[in-house]
Formats: structure tokens, sequence, C-alpha cells
């Protein structure tokens, strides 16, 4: 199966700290290998994530500061491909997007913004797809969430993390959670 990278673009610490680390949370439960937050470092975020990470297992690598164009650029030079969800992309839902991205078998780096993105974002020179979640406004968390479960069909619903110190432990009603909780 392909490794998913997460890229988060346009990210400022004063706005978006949360919903940043939604993202990277959402990337994390659903599958994606990791994140990198371009152009910019948020330590509060990067210790957040290695908290989880540390309680509730990994591996999942969080780099920061990296140029968005230097990460792309790097990415596709190791035989991935890029995807960026966008709301005025091809519908994952009415065309064959998903499958033509399947179909590659190369690694995917998942661009979402913060903000309205650079114009280049949708050209050929950076994605090689420009998908959406719908064609409405919408959250990139969202959009995210949906992409990752389409893309591994459901399957990262049950995946279990190394070295988790903390699982919750499903049940019909009530919290049920062994180890080392931290909320």
């Amino acid at each position: 199966m392909p490794r998913i990278m997460v890229l988060r673009w346009g990210h400022r610490p004063q706005r978006d700290a949360r919903l940043t680390t939604h993202v990277a949370l959402t990337a994390r439960a659903l599958g994606a290998s990791g994140l990198i937050l371009t152009d910019i470092e948020d330590r509060r975020i990067k210790e957040t994530v290695e908290k989880v990470v540390e309680n509730w297992g990994g591996p999942f690598p969080f780099e920061m500061g990296t140029p968005w164009k230097k990460a792309v650029k790097d990415w596709r030079a190791k035989g991935g491909m890029v995807v960026h969800l966008t709301a005025y992309g091809e519908n994952i839902e009415t065309s064959d997007v998903l499958q033509r991205i399947k179909a590659c078998g190369e690694d995917v780096l998942v661009i979402v913004g913060s903000q309205k993105v650079p114009r280049e974002f949708f050209s050929e020179a950076v994605s090689d797809f420009n998908v959406a979640i719908g064609n409405e406004p919408h959250s990139e968390c969202a959009s995210l969430a949906v992409f990752l479960d389409r893309f591994f069909e459901g399957r990262e619903l049950t995946k279990s993390f190394e070295k988790a110190k903390t699982r919750i432990i499903p049940q019909k009603r009530g919290k049920k959670i062994v180890g080392n909780c931290w909320f």
C-alpha cells in the first residue's frame, strides 16, 4: 500500500493552531504516515503531536519549517505524486480521480491549506491531481478525513499503533481506557 504524507500549508499560529492540530491528529488516526508543516515552526503543535504519539503509539513523524516548494520537489524526486485537496478539483464521488491516483501505485503527498492557496498549487508543476471532497466550501480537516477514508477503504479505522501506552476499548456504552490516559 502506498504511503501518504500530509503537507499542511499556510498555517497562521494565532489563528490556525487548533485546526492544524486537528489536521495532524486526523492524519495520524486515519492512516497517514506523517505530516509536514511547511514554511513555519509551531512548537506547541509539535509538542501536542509528539505527546499523542508517545501515549497513543506511532510512528508519526512531524516535520516543520520546510519551504513548501522544497517539500514538493523532494517528494517528487523520490518518485511520489502530489494530491491537492481543494473544493475546485475533480469530485472524488462523481469522477474516477481516486481510482487514477491508486492506479499509479506511488506514495502520495496530500496538500491541505489553511488559507487561500497560491494559484500555482493547481498547476501540473505542483499537483498531479486536484481533488474535491464535494464542490462546496468545507473544512480542510474534513476533506482530509474523507480522502484518507476513501483511499484506505475503511481499513485505517482498525489500525493499531506500535508502542501505544493508551488504548480505548470500544463499548456499547460508557468509556473504557487502558494505560496512561493523558486527557
